[in-house]
């Protein structure tokens, strides 16, 4: 008697279905699992064997072959359990094969039937509705795969109910979507003392999403003005949100199958590896970068990082997308976030404080930023050099307006781009736009070009520089809300590319 289930196999944030054929033939008994499965996948036997225990069924005393299909794709994960249950129970004909037939399943198998959650059913529940069958969850994991709303979800706690839904005896209701997450804004900017010019940099980086890279001594409230830029941010769109979801799906971790469109926030430690940075490791996780999407990704004392994990962040900040080579397998995963980064002058701090000069300078200074390569260094749009706040201005009342005000502007300006970018898909913001596109929104008159001539010559500027300046341009004449660029607005654009950090 052979039966075939359905499930998925994540190749990064996509869901490919999967064929699950059980064979039950004459022969020595003997429980088999073929189509390249993984460790935890070939273990499932034991747990199915296990689970089938408290049905009160008994395994047949013949061969149990079950492949896995297409067999060169890599299966990974312990949610094979269930379908690979349910394909066992349709060879021995307990569960009808043609309802099995209308269902993609997925879930871990505990040894007394219960089923555990599994990361990935929000990609599964899209994968299920792209083929036109249901899908089949742990109850844990219903509400996070309800939210495509496409495809009916059903969620049994345990084996037991999942027979009992197939044939018909206990049908389970659909599961519902979880809470939307309220947006909330913990950290205000209003908190903030002084450093004007970074409160400003700030609002331009949110408002267009650009790179930025704040240098300062310790204490001058280069992280403290990091941790506020989410609450300044939009909320993300239903598309950005679905987007993110998905990847924090796989990356198993949304908590209660709640979706947020609240902008994420990522700030790995310095001595995050390449494969938490990146992405990849054992099972080809998403990483920082990738879990980071549509968001902040935020890299505190950047020079302590080591120099091949800054540099892997050179192709996605062009591309948007992140791609893990492995010897069996090619994964992607989206990776288009808002780079905000800080550093220390040197590695002492002190190279900028006049009244307590770096006994090492400029020695000190040279080999703590050399680490940060040109070529990285060139992406950042937005570059601030951030003195010292004084005792003085800790003791002044707030002057400082509050995210929410600052918030305001930054969503008008997304507004502008919105409406500007409507029929071209490849870009959502300012710092999206590239080639013809950049021309297009970011037109120069005379003046205008004679400036940026003059800039490019006494900076050095390389294309990639030029063309990130009218990007932040463009941007700050749309919280100017001006339908061109003026001077101001390129000069202000200028000022945030001068070279600083280096010695001359």
């Amino acid at each position: 008697m052979t039966a075939i289930a359905y499930t998925v196999a994540f190749d990064g944030v996509e869901a490919r279905l999967v064929e699950v054929q059980c064979s039950v033939t004459p022969g020595l008994p003997g429980f088999g699992i073929v189509g390249l499965p993984d460790k935890s996948v070939s273990e499932a036997r034991e747990r199915v064997k296990a689970a089938f225990g408290a049905l009160a069924v008994a395994m047949p005393s013949r061969r149990v072959t079950v492949n896995l299909s297409p067999a060169d794709l890599p299966k990974e994960g312990s949610h094979f359990d269930l379908p690979i249950a349910l394909a066992v129970l349709a060879a021995l004909e307990i569960v009808p094969a043609d309802a099995l037939g209308q269902v993609v399943a997925l879930g871990e198998l505990a040894l007394d039937g219960r089923l555990s959650p599994v990361a990935g059913a929000l990609p599964a529940a899209m994968a299920a509705a792209e083929d036109d069958r249901a899908l089949m969850v742990p109850r844990a994991c219903g509400p996070e795969a309800a939210w495509v709303g496409t495809v009916p979800v059903f969620a049994p706690r345990n084996l037991r109910e999942a027979v009992d839904h197939l044939t018909d005896r206990a049908p389970l209701p659909r599961a519902t979507p979880g809470e939307l997450a309220p947006i909330t804004r913990s950290n205000d900017l209003d908190e903030v003392r002084g450093q004007e010019r970074a409160r400003r940099v700030i609002e331009i980086a949110a408002a267009g999403r650009h790179h930025l890279l704040m240098m300062g001594p310790p204490g001058a409230s280069k992280s403290m003005l990091a941790t506020r830029l989410p609450g300044i941010l939009p909320p993300l769109s239903p598309v950005e949100a679905l987007e993110t979801s998905v990847i924090h799906s796989v990356a198993g971790m949304l908590a209660g199958g709640g979706i947020s469109r609240s902008a994420p926030f990522c700030q790995p430690h310095h001595t995050a590896s390449m494969a938490a940075m990146v992405g990849g490791g054992r099972n080809a996780r998403p990483g920082q970068a990738s879990l980071a999407h549509n968001g902040v990704l935020f890299l505190d004392e950047l020079p302590e990082f080591e120099r091949r994990v800054i540099d892997a962040l050179r192709e996605p900040i062009e591309t948007g997308e992140i791609h893990v080579s492995r010897a069996n397998a090619h994964i992607r995963y989206p990776a288009r976030f808002l780079l905000v980064a800080a550093a220390n002058p040197c590695r002492c701090g002190e190279a900028a404080d006049a009244g307590q000069p770096c006994p090492r300078a400029p020695r000190c200074q040279s080999e703590y930023l050399g680490r940060i390569s040109g070529p990285m260094m060139d992406r950042f749009d937005l570059r601030i050099d951030m003195p010292q706040v004084s005792y003085e201005e800790l003791g002044l009342p707030p002057s400082g307006e509050s995210s929410a005000m600052v918030a305001e502007r930054v969503a008008a300006a997304r507004t502008i781009q919105t409406q500007r970018f409507a029929d071209h898909p490849q870009a959502r913001v300012n710092a999206d736009a590239a080639g013809r596109l950049l021309e297009e929104i970011a037109p120069l008159d005379s003046e205008c070009r004679a400036l940026l001539a003059l800039a490019a010559e006494k900076l050095g500027l390389t294309p990639r520089g030029y063309h990130r300046i009218l990007r932040a341009a463009r941007t700050i004449a749309d919280l100017d809300a001006s339908e061109h660029i003026r001077q101001p607005h390129l000069g202000e654009a200028l000022s945030y590319r001068l070279p600083f950090g280096r010695p001359d």
